[in-house]
């Protein structure tokens, strides 16, 4: 279960198979022969959703599910399940993810209330596992220098009802300048030669070569020492890779030591699972390297993957978040239109009458107006300025017609029990698929005004009842 047939693809690289076979002596038979297999399929479940039993019930009456060792809220599902076409997937009830590139989530193991950095984040699966993990407390910034993959990063963390995420387009040079000895924790997902994805993508295949790995391991280098900085003393960091070569793995990882005596490898014993340990020296001694991982298609359930975790030397990080105060904005009082901000208190009050705005976890003082868009500031960010920023919090809503309208997102960071008004459609009912179509729905018999549509339990979007009718605003690039 949770494994396709294997289907033709471009030859593995000649380079690549001979460094392979020296790298792994006996073992190398398994290891070709693994890419004959299929690759094997995996979801995480949002515990911003629900505890993970809770979840788990859900959904294994609808997919085949088979957990992954290293990740707590990680599993396997078969490839005809097709989770991606369920509902529950765009209320972000789960994040679909090779089951390999979970375990950096797992090792990394962040805390409520810290700060983290992901320095690579785009698409946002390990950023949506660490928010989890934070359970909203704290501040998580997410990065991605790539605009369009800043773009799909930003979507994902919005579709996982996530609301202490800031996602900023930067270069890790820059935010190194930006946020020195700031985080309690950072992952650097480095770009790499895309070894590890050579069993499902015919693009890694061809474009690999002995010149690109060089290529891949200088930058590698360069961002670590970025994400070093960023780090405070007794703060952890997690480097990670999909690739199998020891010169941007161990060899990344070693000389970053050399450099950065302050740093050291961490072992940690509670995600080894499943996982296999790195080795010092892959053409000699082949002693083990204690604190860095490697996950092998022909070991275990999952592609190749590499990680590491590392610490810096000094007081340990304590549960909380540092910074300044909130970003540079408005004169207090006013939105972008020249409007009150008590508009948005009149509107949550109408709207979401079931918590309040401090028990969801808004401070007022941190309520943000950019141009017509309202956004939340998370708790611990310094000022925005001069930052490029899409995310710059959680998005509440957007001034529209002399009116504050809820934005999708603040719709899947809600709960039914939230809201003064919510329509509980089968997630696998016409109704359900007609509305994440576009289509209008007939309003409940004496409905007015903004309704929260869910499938069963789980937000999916807005619809505003009138005249007997549910206006959809599901998001038009969205739409099914």
């Amino acid at each position: 279960m949770g494994q396709e047939k294997g289907r033709p693809l471009a030859p593995l690289p000649e380079g690549f198979t001979d460094r392979m076979e020296k790298m792994l002596g006996e073992e190398y038979p398994a290891f070709l022969k693994s890419y004959e297999e299929g690759r094997a399929y995996g979801l995480r479940v949002n515990l911003l959703k629900g505890s993970r039993e809770e979840l788990y019930g859900r959904l294994c009456r609808r997919f085949g599910l088979v957990p992954v060792p290293w990740c707590r809220e990680g599993f396997y599902y078969g490839q005809e399940d097709r989770p991606g076409r369920h509902p529950f997937h765009q209320a972000g009830v789960y994040y679909i993810q090779e089951p390999s590139a979970m375990a950096v989530g797992s090792l990394l193991d962040p805390q409520p209330g810290e700060a983290v950095l992901d320095l690579c984040a785009a698409p946002g699966g390990k950023t949506t596992h660490i928010a989890a993990r934070m359970a909203g407390e704290g501040l998580l910034v997410s990065n991605e220098v790539h605009p369009a993959r800043a773009k799909a990063l930003s979507q994902n963390v919005e579709r996982m009802g996530v609301k202490n995420v800031v996602v900023t387009n930067e270069e890790p040079e820059r935010l190194a300048k930006i946020f020195p000895g700031f985080f309690d924790r950072v992952v650097v997902d480095a770009p790499c030669s895309g070894e590890g994805m050579f069993r499902k993508e015919e693009q890694a295949r061809e474009e690999w070569s002995r010149g690109h790995v060089q290529l891949c391991a200088g930058r590698q280098r360069q961002i670590l020492d970025c994400g070093a900085k960023m780090l405070k003393p007794g703060g952890r960091m997690v480097y990670s890779t999909c690739t199998f070569s020891p010169e941007e793995n161990e060899e990344v990882v070693i000389r970053f030591l050399e450099s950065h005596p302050d740093f050291s490898l961490v072992p940690a014993p509670g995600v080894l699972k499943g996982l296999s340990k790195g080795r010092l020296d892959w053409w000699g001694d082949q002693e083990e390297l204690e604190g860095a991982y490697r996950i092998w298609p022909h070991k275990a359930r999952g592609e190749g993957h590499f990680a590491a975790l590392l610490e810096k030397k000094g007081e340990g990080p304590r549960a909380r978040t540092r910074g300044g105060g909130g970003p540079e904005r408005k004169k207090k009082g006013q939105n972008g239109n020249g409007k009150d901000e008590g508009l948005f208190s009149e509107f949550w009050a109408g709207t979401v009458p079931y918590i309040s705005q401090e028990g969801f976890g808004l401070d007022p003082k941190r309520l943000a107006w950019f141009g017509g868009q309202l956004y939340h500031v998370p708790k611990g960010m310094p000022g925005l300025d001069g930052l490029r920023v899409l995310r710059p919090g959680l998005h509440l809503g957007t001034w529209k017609k002399n009116r504050l309208e809820p934005s999708h997102g603040l719709a899947l960071a809600l709960e039914p029990k939230h809201v003064g008004q919510c329509l509980r459609l089968d997630a696998e009912g016409p109704e359900t698929a007609a509305y994440l179509a576009g289509n209008t729905l007939p309003a409940p018999e004496g409905r007015k005004g903004w309704v929260l549509v869910c499938a069963d339990d789980y937000p999916l979007g807005w619809a505003k009842a009138a005249g007997g009718v549910l206006k959809n605003h599901y998001p038009k690039g969205l739409r099914v």
